[in-house]
C-alpha cells in the first residue's frame, strides 16, 4: 500500500482503473461456471450498483468539488458545481443518443443510438461501456485531485471511490458475458466481450487525472462533471433495469445496501 501511495496521481489513477477493469473481468468470468444469473440476484446487484454510484457521486465527487470551489476565487461555488454536474449529465445524454448500444435481454429492434448494422455482441459491450466512461473519469479526477492539494481531496476518499466502483462493476461484466453465452457464443468469446466493456475505465481514469493535474482550475468542474454523468447512468439505466425483473423490493434493498457500503468505505477509510 505504501508503494501505491508514493506513485504519481496519474499512475495511481491508471492502477485504480486497472483494478476496476479487473473486477469487471471477474464478473464476466462467471460465464465459465454458470449458464445464467438468477434474476432476483441480478436485480439485487443492479440495485447495489445504483446505490454505490449515487453515494459515490456525493461523498467522493460533489462534496469535494464544493470544498474546492469554495477555496478558489472566481465564480460562486454553487455555480461551479452546478455547471459541472449538468455538463456531465448532458454529455452522457448526447452520448446515449449517438452511440449505438443494446441493453441485455432486449431484442435488436430496441437498439438505442444511431442506426447501425453492428452485431449484437458489440452493441451489448457498448451499452456497458457507456456506464464505465464516467466511472473511469471519476476515479481519475479523484486521484488527480491529490496532486492539486485542494481541501476535500484525500487519498482515502479516492481509494474508497475506486473500491466502490470496482464492487459495482462485477455484475456489469456478467451482464454482458452471460447473455452472449445463452445465444450460443463460446465461453471464451463471451468472457472476452464482457471484460472488454471495461477497458475504457483505465483510459478514462488516466485522461481524467492528467487533465486535472495539468489544469488544476478544472478540478471542481471535473469532479462535478463525473458526478453528473454517473447520476445520469443511474437514473436512465441502472434503476429502471433493476425494477423490471419482478423483484423491485429486492432491487430497492440492494440500492440501500450499495449506498450504505459506500458510506462505510468513505468514513472507515477516511
Amino acid at each position: 500500500m505504501e508503494w501505491f501511495q508514493i506513485q504519481h496521481p496519474v499512475v495511481q489513477a491508471l492502477l485504480a482503473g486497472l483494478f476496476t477493469w479487473g473486477v469487471t473481468a471477474l464478473g464476466a468470468a462467471l460465464v465459465f461456471f454458470v449458464k445464467e444469473l438468477n434474476r432476483k440476484l441480478l436485480d439485487a446487484m443492479l440495485g447495489f450498483a445504483a446505490g454505490v454510484m449515487i453515494a459515490a457521486s456525493f461523498w467522493s465527487l460533489l462534496a469535494p468539488a464544493i470544498d474546492m470551489a469554495e477555496a478558489t476565487e472566481g465564480l460562486p461555488a454553487w455555480l461551479v458545481v452546478a455547471i459541472g454536474f449538468l455538463a456531465g449529465g448532458l454529455f452522457l445524454f448526447v452520448l446515449d443518443r449517438i452511440l449505438p448500444h443494446l441493453h441485455p435481454d432486449l431484442p435488436l429492434s430496441q437498439t438505442e443510438g444511431l442506426q447501425t448494422s453492428w452485431k449484437r455482441s458489440v452493441l451489448l459491450v457498448l451499452a456497458i461501456t457507456l456506464h464505465n466512461i464516467p466511472e473511469g473519469l471519476a476515479v481519475g479526477v479523484a486521484f488527480g485531485a491529490l496532486a492539486a492539494g485542494f481541501p476535500g481531496a484525500s487519498y482515502a476518499g479516492a481509494l474508497a471511490l475506486a473500491i466502490g466502483i470496482g464492487l459495482q462493476n462485477f455484475p456489469e461484466g456478467a451482464a454482458v458475458s452471460l447473455p452472449l453465452r445463452r445465444e450460443g457464443i463460446s465461453k471464451w468469446k463471451a468472457f472476452a466481450f464482457g471484460q472488454a466493456s471495461a477497458l475504457v475505465e483505465p483510459v478514462a481514469a488516466v485522461l481524467g487525472a492528467w487533465a486535472v493535474v495539468s489544469v488544476a482550475v478544472l478540478l471542481p468542474y471535473a469532479l462535478a462533471f463525473a458526478a453528473g454523468a454517473m447520476i445520469f447512468v443511474v437514473i436512465e439505466e441502472l434503476i429502471p433495469e433493476s425494477q423490471t425483473g419482478g423483484f423491485s423490493d429486492i432491487a430497492t434493498l440492494g440500492t440501500l445496501a450499495g449506498f450504505t457500503v459506500m458510506i462505510i468505505l468513505d468514513v472507515a477509510l477516511g
